[in-house]
């Protein structure tokens, strides 16, 4: 039997909204012929578009085929036939229309951060759970294959003792006087909800909970390297958002984790992520997809010495992990699971819970480098 699932989609008109969660997620999913459930049956989503701009809506419906497009979102949520409200907006506007959604009672499923503040974000997980809907929010980097790969060395006791783990995260980030930017403007304004914080470290908190161990502490500083840019009208305006942050995170378990995350930095990296944890038995390095390996046996001993050539290939001895398993598009993977979800089929732990915590770790980074302290990351209940 198939199930037709009507899935308000707000907010998709923008690069990730429509690049990651439309096209290679919800119609992905609809032209492969839906989500097949343990029982036989097959769930079949349906997109309903919403936004603000009508003209960017139709175009959207007309690419993709999708039959509903709307800029009144309380029309769609009035439809009972739309089961999941999905929100891709800027963060401003998530909090009001997350809200409306749980009042008319449907399923709900956020970008992060699902707000700018600890306070908004855990309301939403508290009012989502009073109301008795399912809930979920996207933390799609643990369904990348480099992500993967290293969860299977973790598991299966590869490193050892972990004894530290980091990461350089980011690329250039053109400043648009003479080469345009690649990244939207607002993410370079605070009054517009922009910031370095708020963007990555929602994606630091599920990566290091998920991967290393819960967050005790951390100590952060940030800056705006660059402090004007030009906007998508080709208008120069002021930097108030920090483009580069730098955190150190120590783990309930003893271990230190310290992630560099910057949209200013020239690469001279395989990918624009690069994270390297080292344990007593073997280390790692781990991409967006590719993942080398160095076991205790195969470590070099250098001994450090300026007045001759380094006689030391560091990396000859690593080792490349095979793709052993097909790697889908890590967005879709973690929307099959919540409709899964969504029809009474597995849990989802990917909750607005989780997406609290991301938003607390942006702002107690933010605080730290306010204050230039370190920071206490209390739980979140």
């Amino acid at each position: 039997m198939q199930r037709t699932i009507g899935i308000i989609m707000n907010g998709v008109t923008g690069r990730m909204g429509t690049n990651q969660h439309l096209e290679r997620s919800i119609i992905a999913i609809r032209d492969r012929g839906g989500v097949r459930l343990a029982n036989g049956d097959t769930l079949m989503p349906e997109p309903v578009l919403v936004g603000r701009n009508r003209g960017k809506l139709e175009a959207l419906a007309h690419r993709y085929q999708v039959a509903q497009f709307t800029t009144d979102l309380d029309a769609a949520l009035a439809d009972s036939a739309n089961e999941i409200y999905f929100d891709a907006q800027v963060t401003q506007l998530r909090v009001p229309a997350v809200k409306k959604a749980i009042a008319a009672g449907k399923s709900i499923y956020c970008e992060k951060p699902t707000a700018e503040n600890t306070d908004d974000a855990l309301a939403l997980y508290h009012q989502a759970e009073a109301a008795g809907l399912k809930h979920g929010v996207v933390q799609d980097k643990l369904w990348l294959p480099g992500l993967l790969k290293l969860k299977y060395l973790i598991d299966g006791g590869f490193f050892g003792r972990i004894v530290n783990v980091r990461m350089e995260f980011g690329y250039w980030v053109f400043d648009g006087f003479r080469q345009t930017a690649q990244r939207p403007s607002w993410n370079y304004r605070k009054e517009d909800g922009g910031g370095i914080f708020v963007d990555m470290f929602p994606h630091w908190r599920y990566v290091v909970d998920n991967l290393f161990g819960p967050i005790k502490a951390i100590s952060a500083v940030g800056a705006i390297t660059i402090p004007r840019r030009v906007d998508e009208n080709g208008t120069p305006y002021d930097s108030t958002a920090e483009d580069t942050a730098y955190a150190t995170f120590e783990l309930q378990n003893g271990v230190f984790v310290h992630f560099n995350s910057s949209w200013q930095i020239r690469l001279r990296r395989d990918e624009i992520m690069g994270l390297q944890v080292d344990g007593t038995d073997g280390s790692a390095w781990v991409g967006l997809r590719d993942v080398f390996i160095q076991s205790e046996g195969a470590t070099p001993k250098p001994v450090w010495n300026p007045d001759i050539p380094n006689p030391v290939d560091f990396y000859e001895n690593w080792t490349r992990m095979p793709d052993r398993d097909p790697y889908e598009n890590a967005f879709k993977v973690q929307w099959e699971l919540f409709l899964k979800h969504h029809a009474a089929e597995g849990d989802f732990h990917w909750n607005l819970l989780e997406a609290a915590k991301g938003v607390q770790l942006a702002e107690l980074g933010l605080e730290s480098w306010k204050q230039r302290a370190w920071m206490d990351v209390p739980k979140l209940s």
